[in-house]
């Protein structure tokens, strides 16, 4: 235990301030910003300098060593069932099935399965016009129809990898990721039931949303040359599949136990499921090869801004880790009364109040804990993880722009949104937690 330990505490939480007042008030990219707080808070602690940068790439190269792949393969996926009408296919064919009276249930049950590779806003611009069009038919208000699909996309997005923050903090909290998405399903159905179905229909019967006017200006996607509902339903299912297998694989012997495991590694479940969307999705619905290649370019383009984010969260932890605060905090908390996971919620809810964006709350919060909380017996990295994202998916407010999505696809004012979205995110980010809780009581 480090002598200065109190020191380098009041300088981790100077630290952390200094960050939030470069994001909030200087108007500094997240990236920037985690990049200088870690070389000021490492200069501060009396590192040499050449062995600040040298943490700093360490911390870099860890984090993005394994999570660009996740990343990078589950946008592409994504971006080939946006690209094919996939999504809105599988949305139809589950209104269909449900029937009118249970549309609410469709549209859940569609969002979550949708939300599982596609990124929340994606999805939710996807899907709007088949909230409106229930909601004209029907004269129900928006939000009947509109929370079940919203609190379903959120919600994985939140705490299910492949999406950039669940699987960003899986890496740098030292989980196994295969196990994260299994937990983050097992966590995120209760919840998405009870903020989609339960309190939505409730909010939905205190206030009456119409149709906006942006649903005149916004076309359906085409469906007509779009895949078999099948097929949708086997790619959003295969890498789960895959993942699942290896999980028992590796807890059963069983037989080509070491191809299961193979095939069940993210990397290898993610190229399958990649492959098998760009044939289906892709070539066999007639793009061309060179399309196809342009389209998985595109689903690449957007991530530079987030791999960059969560490098700099890796390289934020390793000061952490190198100052040796992280060790002085982490048997701190091990002798304290207060659960390591009520530790890292209330902290990743409080970079999320602060700044507004999920992503950033989580990634950021992720390398602040993670030295921190690492290795306490007891609790498996996986529960770390998905506490550390319960917290940081909750309080959307006027900071966030899902906030401003949900304002203007459903036709709002700010108080409506704060009183549905935002009253939701909250309540269910508590709901979350609970269920977390639980499960570490069970799984001990």
């Amino acid at each position: 235990m480090p002598a200065n330990g109190n020191y380098l505490i009041f300088l981790t939480a100077v630290s952390i301030a200094l960050l939030l007042v470069l994001i909030l008030a200087v108007k500094l990219h997240a990236f920037l910003a985690l990049l200088l707080t870690s070389m000021a808070l490492g200069l501060a602690a009396h590192m040499p300098p050449e062995r600040v940068l040298k943490s700093i790439q360490t911390g870099f190269g860890d984090a993005l060593g394994f999570i660009v792949v996740v990343v990078g393969l589950g946008a592409m996926i994504g971006r080939f069932l946006e690209h094919s009408g996939g999504a809105q296919v599988l949305a139809d064919w589950l209104v269909e099935k449900f029937g009118k009276d249970r549309a609410a249930w469709a549209l859940l049950v569609a969002s979550f399965l949708v939300g599982l590779p596609i990124f929340f806003e994606v999805g939710f611009v996807i899907l709007a016009p088949l909230v409106w069009n229930l909601a004209k038919e029907t004269k129900r208000s928006l939000l009947f129809y509109g929370m079940p699909m919203a609190a379903a996309l959120t919600i994985t997005h939140s705490l299910v990898p492949p999406h950039p923050a669940p699987a960003a903090a899986s890496q740098l909290l030292g989980g196994d990721l295969g196990t994260t998405i299994l937990y983050g399903i097992v966590v995120s159905i209760p919840v998405a039931i009870f903020g989609g179905m339960m309190y939505g229909s409730w909010i939905a019967k205190r206030i009456y949303v119409e149709v906006p006017a942006i649903a005149a200006t916004t076309k359906r996607h085409d469906v007509e040359h779009a895949p078999h509902v099948a097929i949708v339903i086997l790619l959003l299912l295969l890498p789960i599949l895959l993942i699942f297998g290896a999980t028992v694989a590796n807890l059963r012997h069983v037989p080509f136990q070491g191809a299961a495991v193979f095939l069940g590694h993210p990397f290898t479940a993610l190229t399958i499921t990649a492959l098998v969307a760009i044939y289906f999705f892709g070539i066999r619905r007639g793009v061309t090869r060179d399309g196809a290649m342009k389209l998985a370019a595109e689903s690449l383009a957007p991530m530079g801004a987030l791999l960059c984010i969560m490098g700099g969260g890796g390289a934020f932890k390793q000061i952490i880790v190198d100052t040796g605060v992280g060790a002085y905090m982490g048997k701190m908390l091990a002798t304290s009364p207060i659960s390591p996971l009520v530790v890292v919620f209330v902290v990743a809810a409080a970079l999320r109040l602060a700044q507004g964006s999920a992503t950033v709350a989580i990634i950021t919060a992720a390398g602040i804990v993670a030295p921190i909380v690492k290795g306490i017996p007891g609790y498996r990295p996986d529960m770390i993880v998905l506490a550390l994202c319960c917290g940081g998916s909750g309080f959307s407010h006027v900071s966030d722009s899902g906030f401003w999505l949900v304002n203007q696809y459903f036709g709002m004012s700010v108080a409506e949104t704060l009183k549905s979205w935002t009253a939701m995110k909250i309540l269910s980010s508590f709901l979350a937690l609970g269920i977390v809780l639980l499960m570490q009581a069970f799984l001990r």
